[in-house]
């Protein structure tokens, strides 16, 4: 079974993160969380260096989100972005 249709059909917020517990470790939940908060982040203009104290990430990761929200095709930060308001609490 594929990850990204599992991860599709849940609803339930916190089994959600039930789930992303039980599948991560808590490092690589923790760089999850941050490349989320990078990308929400770059979208508002903020510098890598701010972006680096504010979140901790390394100026290196900040450029790897950077690529990806601007180059790569494959667009799920885009997505993201464009539909920060359905995630709104």
């Amino acid at each position: 079974m594929k990850l990204e249709k599992i991860l599709a059909k849940v609803s339930d917020e916190a089994m959600m993160f039930n789930l992303l517990k039980d599948l991560t470790t808590p490092q690589e939940l923790k760089a999850l969380q941050e490349r989320l908060d990078i990308v929400i982040l770059l979208n508002k203009g903020i510098s890598y260096n701010e972006i680096s104290k504010k979140t901790g990430a390394s100026t290196t990761t900040i450029t790897r989100v950077a690529r990806f929200l601007k180059q790569e095709s494959y667009g799920g930060y885009r997505w993201l972005l464009s539909n920060l308001e359905n995630f709104k609490d």
